[in-house]
């Protein structure tokens, strides 16, 4: 099921399936933001990462004793959330562990996916909670995909992915499988924009590790127009489309966690996690992206 809320700037619609943001529409131009999954090119929109970002080292975990298979950035995106809260600006979705889930990752947590309006700014809030294990680690990311060109009089090369500071983005490869190899590289040097292309994506995406930035935008260079996310407070901020050309979208995405290492452990409770909660504790991160029409 789908559900929106709005404000005088903008509608979104969520669906239960995922919890994902599949339309942001500018109301006062009518003009759609969000990437409309063509699944030709891609098929979502705007998917959350969780319990981890990425791959698993040979798409497999040992945890608790037993061994479970996974595909790319775990099983949120792939449930049935439940919606428990709808006011004018707001929608609040859940997912909590199941006999479904705990066939992929035997945990027992809460998942709670809130969606706020405020002015031309979406805000998105997962928040995570251990309901009952001795310790709860998992990773978490955003992945969300916004229509590029914005018009049909600009294309790829009009854009630009701006900072706002200098920055020097170092990158860890996941090359050529998606996994961590112990290699790095720089996307460039003492810069504050990285000028989109067809190209840019041809070998997947860029990670980024350590930005001072707190934000990252992709802008139209000539009019200003922009989506501009806070990437503050993110260890990770990784740009991504898929190889289509022209780029019909770009991701602009923050992450908790990293994808899972060429030779790194099995083992659950040794993969780096974005947080290990105790027993009764809960953990939030928000993504504030703000569109510029």
């Amino acid at each position: 099921m789908q559900y929106s809320i709005q404000n005088d700037y903008l509608r979104l619609t969520a669906d239960t399936h995922g919890a994902e943001a599949v339309s942001v529409i500018h109301r006062p131009s009518g003009s759609e933001m969000l990437w409309q999954g063509d699944k030709t090119v891609w098929g979502r929109h705007a998917p959350i990462l969780f319990p981890y970002t990425g791959k698993l080292t040979g798409g497999r975990m040992l945890a608790k004793g037993a061994e479970y298979r996974g595909g790319q950035h775990g099983f949120a995106r792939d449930m049935e959330h439940t919606l428990i809260q709808q006011t004018g600006d707001t929608l609040v979705f859940e997912l909590r562990a199941d006999d479904r889930t705990l066939a992929l990752w035997p945990y027992d947590f809460v998942l709670r996916s809130t969606f706020t309006l405020e002015g031309n700014t979406v805000h998105h809030s997962l928040t995570v909670e251990n309901p009952r294990e001795d310790a709860l680690r998992f990773g978490i990311g955003y992945h969300p995909a916004f229509a590029i060109p914005f018009d049909g009089q600009h294309t790829t090369t009009d854009y630009e992915f701006r900072f706002d500071g200098e920055e020097s983005p170092l990158c860890v490869s996941a090359l050529p499988n998606g996994l961590l190899n112990g290699h790095s590289y720089y996307l460039g040097r003492n810069i504050r924009s990285i000028p989109l292309t067809d190209q840019l994506f041809q070998n997947d995406s860029h990670c980024m590790v350590n930005l001072h930035s707190h934000t990252l935008a992709i802008v139209e260079k000539d009019s200003g127009r922009a989506v501009r996310c806070q990437i503050e407070g993110y260890p990770y901020v990784l740009i991504w489309s898929a190889k289509a050309q022209p780029v019909r979208f770009v991701c602009i995405e923050p992450w908790h966690s990293l994808t899972g290492e060429e030779e790194g452990p099995l083992e659950w409770e040794k993969r780096p996690s974005a947080a290990a909660l105790k027993k009764g504790e809960s953990w939030t991160t928000t993504l504030s992206t703000t569109f510029i029409r």
